[in-house]
């Protein structure tokens, strides 16, 4: 465990004492002891206990071996405990929870392999969920990572893995074909309208390849319409995306940032200019089906040249807990796996990313209909193309060039191989679905994105 969580710990466990002398002054009985590493009893008490054995296992990573042997079945014992531990902890069997992650703890490592890595984080999520937001054990547990700290994490699986580059370069070129597409009547302007613009580290690429159709005498000028989370990081991004650009002389460059929530009609529109909406890792954010359904609504009442949709596959809505733990543990274990195909297992940002971005993602989706927390709304392809349709959208057929690029991307990025694959169910690879009008980049036969494209009908 880091310092700062070590010292939490003692502090913890100190005003637990402080606070139990406090509240009751009891006369011990003669032989009874008293243990100030475990003062007092019930459900915080085994949820104490647990953490020394966390505590534990963090301290004990740098000396255990990444390989084991036997990996395989050491690997699917511990997912059949997990499973035991989750269906005990849906249930509220404490004590079965408790023992259960104890052995967990002491198997689980965070620097071990793959599956090693992605149990410990689900069992932080397990551990939570027996508690509330009010105990401080829970803080612990779920504490987040700073803003500092998830931009790095972010930005290092950016660069390690295909993940969001495939995200981003899919629907970037559906954008620009539909921009070449109305080139007639489009005065040469293109305006994206990007609900969620994070960092933006997806226009880059965009602004390059509009700046290769352009020249000094016929520029092309591109305005962005971005909505974030809070106006630091808008600001950020506009600085970051306003500095690449000015290296394109031929190229006209606007971002407007807005916050999450702000209505359409503080859009700034023009005459006879593509508009794309971007929607990429947007609805699911929603967190109730009334507000995805005002979005789209929203978005086709502007009547956009293409929409552009991609989202993480997987049913992972609150039907119940036990059904959202399995769908979650299949996936996040693809994305842990796929992660040997990117970085080594000692490398500092495979630590950063499983720390403070996949972890951070597990911890939350087991208890996010806890305390009203939302829950991320992922779903399949179906579910999404099903909802697209029902709003009066049509969808569009991928390009070959989008497929190309997509399979030329994962012969880049999978540069990092320790393993020899054998045969087309491993590794990384694009699968094209629903008749062609969607891609997915998946881990093996796993899908963990998928990308479309859309039209008003």
């Amino acid at each position: 465990m880091e310092d700062v969580e070590e010292e939490e710990l003692l502090s913890l466990s100190l005003a637990i004492v402080t606070d139990s002398g406090g509240e009751k002054k009891r006369k011990r009985k003669r032989g009874d002891t008293f243990n100030p590493l475990n003062p007092y009893e019930g459900c915080e008490g085994k949820i104490f206990r647990l953490l020394e054995m966390r505590e534990q296992m963090l301290k004990l990573d740098h000396k255990r071996k990444a390989v084991v042997e036997d990996g395989n079945n050491n690997g699917l014992h511990l997912i059949h405990l997990l499973l035991i531990t989750a269906t005990a902890v849906d249930e509220n069997n404490m004590d079965v929870a408790a023992e259960n992650l104890s052995e967990l703890y002491q198997s689980v490592s965070i620097t071990g392999d793959s599956v090693q890595r992605v149990v410990a984080y689900f069992a932080d999520g397990l551990a939570a969920r027996l508690l509330t937001q009010k105990s401080p054990f829970y803080n612990m547990l779920m504490k987040e990572p700073t803003p500092e700290e998830e931009f790095s994490a972010f930005t290092d699986l950016y660069r390690a893995s295909p993940f969001y580059q495939f995200a981003h370069f899919t629907a970037n070129q559906a954008i620009l074909e539909a921009f070449e597409a109305d080139e007639e009547n489009n005065n040469r302007a293109l305006h994206v309208i990007d609900f969620d613009v994070s960092y933006g580290f997806q226009w880059p690429s965009l602004i390059q390849s509009l700046s290769e159709k352009a020249t000094n005498s016929n520029r092309i000028s591109l305005r962005i319409t971005g909505f974030g989370r809070n106006m630091e990081e808008l600001q950020e991004t506009e600085t970051r995306l306003v500095s690449f650009s000015k290296s394109f002389r031929n190229l006209v460059f606007e971002f407007q940032g807005l916050l999450r929530g702000s209505k359409l009609i503080a859009l700034r529109k023009r005459k006879n200019e593509t508009v794309a909406v971007n929607l990429v890792f947007h609805l699911n954010t929603l967190n109730n089906f009334a507000r995805i359904s005002e979005t789209l609504k929203s978005v086709h009442s502007i009547n956009p040249s293409i929409v552009v949709l991609v989202e993480q596959e997987g049913s992972r809505s609150p039907r119940s807990f036990l059904s959202r733990f399995m769908e979650s543990l299949h996936y996040f274990a693809a994305m842990f796996d796929s992660l040997d195909d990117c970085l080594p297992l000692e490398s500092t940002e495979r630590s950063s990313i499983e720390k403070n971005h996949l972890g951070k993602e597990i911890k939350s989706m087991m208890n996010c209909d806890k305390d009203d927390l939302d829950c991320s709304k992922y779903e399949r392809m179906e579910i999404w193309k099903g909802r697209m349709e029902n709003h009066g959208f049509e969808g569009i057929k991928v390009s070959s060039k989008s497929m190309i690029q997509a399979k030329l991307l994962l012969k880049i990025r999978s540069h990092y191989c320790p393993h020899q694959f054998d045969g087309d169910n491993s590794g990384f690879r694009v699968f094209e679905r629903d008749d062609g009008k969607a891609i997915s980049l998946g881990w093996q036969d796993r899908c963990l994105i998928t990308a479309s494209a859309w039209h008003c009908g």
